[in-house]
């Protein structure tokens, strides 16, 4: 018998040596913490990978328990208290935690041990975080013991070892990806289901509260939301209640038919009585922007594993959907907005959408930009408070825009010499049966849904399929007509359906609910020293990292990535310093054939106009600055951005040459 754990009275109980006493040396860890902000930075970035590290050993022990105690006895063992059930208690007595947390933690071990042992290799090499492995556990459950589990798993695990950043959202969106994709027939089926299981729920709180539910598609909830949203941010700056206390308000007063009002109790207040009614029956119709491909809307297609291409580069096309309230709140329509591509899939598709196309992308040409018009950089007076932002958020939702699509549908590409090994066995004879790959959609704030969801919208009477582009060379307008500074309602719908989340690094707001931004400062006294209104000079944020942008001391950066044309690689500077690579996995990935929708240059793009020597006057009272203050500070961006490109090759790509505009001043 072990007393292993137990030490002296009152003393901790430990499974070996404390760590504060081991050798931090050893270990690589700072012996002191009196460091450098960039020295705290490095160490932080370190025990994130060792903290993945860690939790992979924890996960390698947890799984050889199930090895020892439970595989041997798991097909025949049918005690209510079986084998598993005692394994997982040895481990919640070990850790102090409940059966039912010990149970989880010993699904996952052996989901990554059997299900994903790639992915669970990048968890060893600290290139995903714990947090993101439990996303991926939970979302690849269904297709445990299926014939392209090995393929979904191997397609993660590279995606996972791409250079640059994730979010939870990225992370939930690549799984869904995948998943969807291979199992078409399954997830049809689980979608249907689901929809018969939807259901309306009350939950009683605590301190007199309450909880009201219901589930339902996620377009649906996604107009609910929107139209909720809209309705609570009719109130002015001064309104006490948070953001999500006035929602839970303006659901009342939707449901109940009630006026909603603004709390400040300002006499002058423009929002002391709102009559929901009124505002959701007369607002503008609510958009639901969607991106999926063309062949995603005809069905799966059948295809041999040999044959078939990564699944993480597989291309499709792009349709954007939109939709307005149901049941007394709007009038329900649902645009798919579609991208007619240069490939043969989808040539006879491209006729008849373009016609629908030009009818309606001069309608909403002029307000597609209306949310990035409050966001410009370089304009002072963007400090605005949440509620503000909250405003400008609900008012893009009002853009019909343009979604952007790609055009082929492949699969994966399994190497011959695997399949050459594997010939033998009786899964390989499963394996490399021809099988049905699907496209997937893409919902803001909701994510990945499978293609089947996007075939019932795209059946909808009263949807409309639009495309963007004739499947041709000619490039689209970059810029508003009158305006070099204004995207086009095309430019505008790209690059929100290629960044799909706000650029930063681990943020997860939605591109279509944020702004898009000048990465080079736009500069308005003199545009063609400035950044250019383009798909490269362009990106999608938040308000939130726009405002510490735009005033704060943060460097981002793009560019066009040599090795892949159509894509861009970008990087985030903080003010000490450290450069982190932007997001892995955006729209590109998703649908690569957005790599083929090309834009004009704007106007004036090519001139270099040399600042105009100052010639001092007579008298003159003063000196001046030679520019203000703000765009000095845009000019040093641009020079450090030039020095970050030429100091730090990424992976072994050269950056491109620097910038040759000249500074302002």
């Amino acid at each position: 018998m072990s007393d292993r754990g137990v030490g002296a009275v009152n003393a901790p109980q430990v499974g070996g040596v404390a760590w504060a006493t081991r050798d931090h040396t050893a270990m690589g860890l700072p012996v002191s913490f009196d460091l450098p902000v960039g020295g705290h930075l490095d160490a932080l970035a370190d025990l994130a990978a060792g903290a993945a590290y860690l939790e992979w050993r924890r996960y390698r022990h947890v799984a050889a328990l199930h090895t020892d105690l439970v595989l041997a006895e798991e097909d025949r063992d049918e005690r209510a208290v079986d084998a598993f059930a005692q394994c997982a208690a040895r481990i919640a007595t070990a850790l102090s935690v409940s059966q039912y947390v010990a149970e989880r933690i010993l699904d996952h071990a052996v989901a990554l041990r059997d299900r994903l042992p790639r992915v669970f290799e990048c968890l060893r090499d600290g290139v995903v975080s714990p947090s993101h492995i439990r996303t991926i556990v939970s979302r690849t459950e269904l297709i445990h013991g299926r014939s392209y589990q090995g393929l979904v798993d191997a397609d993660i695990a590279d995606a996972l070892r791409k250079p640059g950043s994730w979010s939870t959202g990225r992370v939930r969106d690549l799984c869904d990806q995948m998943v969807y994709r291979r199992d078409p027939d399954a997830v049809r089926e689980r979608r249907d289901d689901a929809l018969k299981g939807r259901c309306f729920f009350t939950e009683a709180g605590l301190d007199g509260m309450a909880t009201v539910g219901a589930t339902m598609s996620a377009e649906q909830a996604a107009i609910v939301a929107r139209v909720v949203e809209r309705l609570a941010a009719q109130v002015c700056r001064h309104d006490s209640r948070t953001k999500t206390a006035r929602a839970s308000d303006a659901l009342f007063a939707l449901v109940k038919h009630a006026p909603f009002g603004c709390d400040c109790a300002r006499p002058d207040c423009a929002y002391t009585v709102v009559d929901a009614d009124e505002v959701a029956t007369n607002a503008a119709r609510i958009v639901i922007h969607v991106v999926t491909d063309t062949t995603t809307l005809t069905g799966p297609a059948t295809t041999t594993e040999g044959a078939a291409e990564p699944a993480a580069h597989a291309r499709t096309q792009d349709a954007g959907t939109t939709a307005a309230a149901a049941e007394e709140v709007a009038v329900e329509e649902v645009v798919v907005e579609k991208t007619a591509a240069d490939t043969a899939t989808s040539d006879a598709v491209a006729a008849d959408a373009v016609a629908v196309d030009e009818v309606a992308v001069d309608e909403v040409a002029a307000a597609e930009t209306t949310a990035e018009a409050a966001a410009a950089d370089g304009v002072a007076a963007e400090a605005v408070t949440t509620d503000e932002a909250a405003v400008e958020g609900a008012a893009a939702d009002d853009v019909v825009a343009e979604a952007v699509s790609t055009d082929e549908v492949a699969a994966e590409d399994v190497a011959a010499e695997d399949i050459a090994a594997e010939a033998a066995t009786d899964e390989v004879a499963v394996e490399s049966e021809s099988e049905l790959v699907d496209g997937v959609g893409y919902i803001p704030g909701l994510g990945i849904v499978s293609g089947a969801h996007i075939r019932d919208l795209a059946a909808d009477p009263a949807t409309l399929i639009r495309p963007l582009g004739d499947g041709t060379d000619t490039p689209l307008p970059a810029t508003q007509p009158a305006d070099p500074y204004r995207p086009s309602a095309a430019l505008n719908t790209y690059i929100r359906a290629r960044d799909q989340y706000c650029t930063w690094p681990g943020c997860n707001r939605p591109a279509w609910d944020g702004d898009l931004d000048h990465i080079t400062e736009y500069d308005h006294a003199h545009p063609e020293r400035g950044g250019q209104t383009t798909a490269t000079g362009l990106g999608a944020k938040c308000r939130f990292h726009h405002l510490l942008k735009t005033f704060g001391d943060f460097v981002d950066d793009q560019y066009p990535d040599p090795d892949h044309p159509g894509r861009i690689i970008r990087t985030f500077t903080i003010p000490e310093g450290r450069t982190v690579l932007g997001p892995a996995y955006t729209g590109h990935d998703a649908h690569p054939g957005l790599d083929m929708i090309v834009f004009g240059d704007p106007p004036d793009a090519g001139k270099k106009t040399p600042p105009t020597p100052r010639t001092p006057t007579p008298g003159e009272p003063e000196p001046t600055r030679p520019a203000p203050r703000t765009e000095q500070k845009h000019a040093r961006r641009r020079q450090e951005r030039n020095r970050n490109r030429l100091r730090n090759a990424l992976n072994g790509v050269a950056p491109p040459l620097a910038e040759d505009t000249p500074p302002p001043f």
